[in-house]
Formats: structure tokens, C-alpha cells, sequence
């Protein structure tokens, strides 16, 4: 039988391949790419994360975003996975290469479970059809993901050891530079994202409900030994301006509502100055590329078991207008299930949103006060994390 499986595998990694080859002709061309990481190993069954029977290749995949079309370009092999934030993947600025972790992997003792893994992959955007560089390792359960604005440095939180990784970067090419202890085994680093000048970090840390404050310096990062509260788990955290970051709290997946919150970058010291509802379970935030708004992607119960009483038959997409440090809700739009990331267009005119249990990428206009639903792409495997090159 594992004869047999393994010789799937290879055909299914195989097609993959060759799929990737259809419309990459003009790919550099291209100037809005969206990179998502795929992950062929888990499904829902019933609110429940299992392992498929029959896994796939885990996939990342490289696609055209223009006025609201999505067009799938190339798709290469590479480890990836559902458990941690969508930020699992990094884009570089001009778009020549991607980084796409792995933080779990089917237990080779036992392929009904998984277990924590650490793979860093870089991916080369620029050529037809796109492709590995380099397979390096991080920390166990490596997950969120993110590259400074001057491109030479990125970190990797590692969940399943309480550490984030740094490397150092050198045009595509990374190299290992050390690891921050933040916690224990169990505080859970799950994304990490550089300030606008570069000169700090923050991770979230959903295991401890812990936001620590990273500062750098050229290559050296070190823990401050401050650390922020917002809520329960916070998970995924995004800054795209210089004065304010968005956290997403997921809380305790007990059919409550959760919430995001602000952090003002700006204050001294550097705090959470608002928090607002949102429903149940804030998978991913991510502000607009031009600071104005935020979308935020929630589960709404869809990932939960069809008997529950916080059970409901679809997602969120939420977009809240952000004024200084105050949110307001401004529009939302019905999604599918288990959905996870999602990115804004350049011009903050579209949003994409990703879902599991569709295999199915969303593509939403935007125009201040609605959102409307302008097309969708389907997969071969579930997309589980989702980034583009950021201002």
C-alpha cells in the first residue's frame, strides 16, 4: 500500500507540474500576483480537522490578479499547511521569489495524524513554471512568515517551540541567523511582522495570548521582554502603514464572538488602544494597502459541526474603515467554509479571499462602502495560506 500511495503521490506532483505550465508565458508581465500555499493533507469532516484518506501534494501557486480576475499561472510542489495563520507565506517586494512554510507534516508512524515540521521553502516567481530554490529549516511548526522592507531580513514563527527564526537575506538566497526564544513549548509564535521602518517586530503568541516586542538592528533582532495584551489568541497580525498594526483575536472556539485590535506604533511605549467585535473566529486580518481599511476573514461557526448550536452554513468577509485608532464596520459578504487568508489589490479596489472546504479562491470588489463579488478560482488543493508583495 505504501508502494502504491507513494506512486500517487509522484503522478499527482507530476500533473501539478505540468498544469503550472498552462498561461505562464507572459508571467513576469504580470504585475498583480497573488501567491497562495495549498495544503493536500487535512479536510474538515463534520467540524473536525482530519487527515484526507488520499493526500495530496501540498501546493503553492502563483496567480494573476487583474480588475478583479483571478488567472491561475503556475503551480510548483512544495510543503505546506493549514495549521498556523494564513501568513505562511512571504512575497519579496518586486515579486522575484516567495517564502511558503510548513509547519505540519503527515507522522511517517502514523499517516491518520501529523506532527509539528519546520520547512522553509523559497520559491522563484520569475521563472516558467515557477520553482524551488531552496528547502531550508526554521523551527517546529514553522507558520507565520514575513520579509522586511529592505529585504534582508525575515522571520519564521516557530508554534511548536515557543521561537522565532531569523534569516538573513542576500538577493533570493537565505541564510540562518539564529533563533529568539519568546516562550515555552506551549506559548505558541504563530505570525511575526516587521514594522514599517524596520527597527521593530511583533509576534503574536495565541498559546499565552501574548503580543512580544521584537526590536532589530541591521541583522540583530532581540526580545525586548515586552509584551502586549489584546485578547484571547491573538494569531494573525498585520502592518501595512507606520502608525497603527491589526491583530486578530480568535479566543477560545467556544461559540463566542471574538474580536481585532489596534495597536497604536506610534506610542510611547508602543499599546493596544482598541478592540472591537467581530464574530466567531478572526482567522486573518490584513489593512489596505493604502491604510484606510481592514478586512478581516471570519469563520462565523462554518468550521464547526453541522449539530452545533454555533453553527452556521457559511463565513465572513468584514471590511471596517480605520480613522486614527477608532474601527467602524463598513461591509461584509457571505464566503464558504473554513475559509482562511486573504490580500488586498495594489490599489485597494479588490479584495481575495481563500476557502478549505471549497478549494475555491473569492474575488471581491470594493469601493469604500460595498463589496461584490467579481469572480472565483477553483483548485486542485485546499489554499490555506495567501500573500502578494507589499508596499
Amino acid at each position: 500500500m505504501k508502494a502504491a500511495f507513494g506512486r500517487r503521490t509522484r503522478l499527482a506532483a507530476s500533473a501539478l507540474v505540468a498544469t503550472s505550465m498552462i498561461g505562464v508565458a507572459n508571467f513576469a508581465a504580470h504585475a498583480e500576483i497573488v501567491v497562495t500555499a495549498n495544503d493536500g493533507e487535512m479536510a474538515l469532516e463534520n467540524g473536525v480537522a482530519v487527515v484526507r484518506k488520499q493526500p495530496l501534494p501540498d501546493t503553492v501557486s502563483v496567480i494573476d490578479l487583474t480588475d478583479g480576475t483571478l488567472k491561475l499561472l503556475g503551480e510548483v510542489p512544495a510543503p505546506a499547511s493549514v495549521v498556523g495563520p494564513p501568513p505562511s507565506v512571504a512575497v519579496a517586494s518586486d515579486g522575484a521569489y516567495a517564502l511558503v512554510t510548513g509547519a505540519r507534516k503527515i507522522d511517517p508512524a502514523d499517516a491518520t495524524k501529523t506532527v509539528p515540521d519546520d520547512k522553509l521553502s523559497v520559491i522563484d516567481l520569475k521563472s516558467s513554471p515557477p520553482k524551488v530554490l531552496a528547502t531550508l529549516q526554521a523551527g517546529a511548526g514553522a507558520a507565520g512568515v514575513s520579509i522586511n522592507r529592505a529585504g534582508t531580513l525575515a522571520l519564521v514563527a516557530n508554534r511548536s517551540e515557543g521561537t522565532v527564526s531569523v534569516f538573513t537575506i542576500s538577493g533570493s538566497t537565505l541564510t540562518p541567523s539564529g533563533k529568539i526564544q519568546l516562550g515555552d513549548a506551549k506559548s505558541g509564535p504563530s505570525h511575526a511582522v516587521f514594522s514599517r521602518d524596520g527597527a521593530t517586530a511583533l509576534v503574536t503568541r495565541d498559546g499565552d495570548s501574548k503580543i512580544s516586542l521584537l526590536t532589530v538592528d541591521g541583522t540583530k533582532v532581540e526580545y525586548t521582554k515586552r509584551d502586549l495584551s489584546a485578547g484571547i489568541r491573538p494569531y494573525d497580525i498585520d502592518l501595512t502603514g507606520s502608525a497603527v498594526a491589526v491583530v486578530g483575536n480568535v479566543g477560545a472556539s467556544s461559540g463566542d464572538s471574538d474580536t481585532i485590535s489596534l495597536i497604536d506604533m506610534n506610542a510611547k511605549p508602543v499599546r493596544v488602544v482598541t478592540t472591537v467585535t467581530v464574530g466567531q473566529t478572526p482567522e486573518a486580518v490584513k489593512m489596505s494597502p493604502d491604510g484606510s481599511h481592514v478586512a478581516v476573514t471570519v469563520m462565523n461557526g462554518s468550521n464547526k459541526p453541522s449539530a452545533s448550536p454555533f453553527f452556521n452554513d457559511f463565513g465572513l468577509l468584514k471590511v471596517y474603515k480605520i480613522s486614527g485608532t477608532d474601527l467602524t464596520p463598513v461591509a461584509e459578504a457571505k464566503i464558504g467554509h473554513w475559509c482562511q487568508g486573504m490580500v488586498w489589490s495594489k490599489d485597494s479596489k479588490h479584495v481575495v479571499a481563500q476557502c478549505m472546504v471549497e478549494n475555491e479562491l473569492i474575488a471581491f470588489s470594493f469601493d469604500g462602502k460595498a463589496l461584490n463579488k467579481m469572480s472565483t478560482l477553483k483548485l486542485q488543493v485546499s489554499p490555506a495560506g495567501i500573500r502578494t508583495a507589499e508596499p
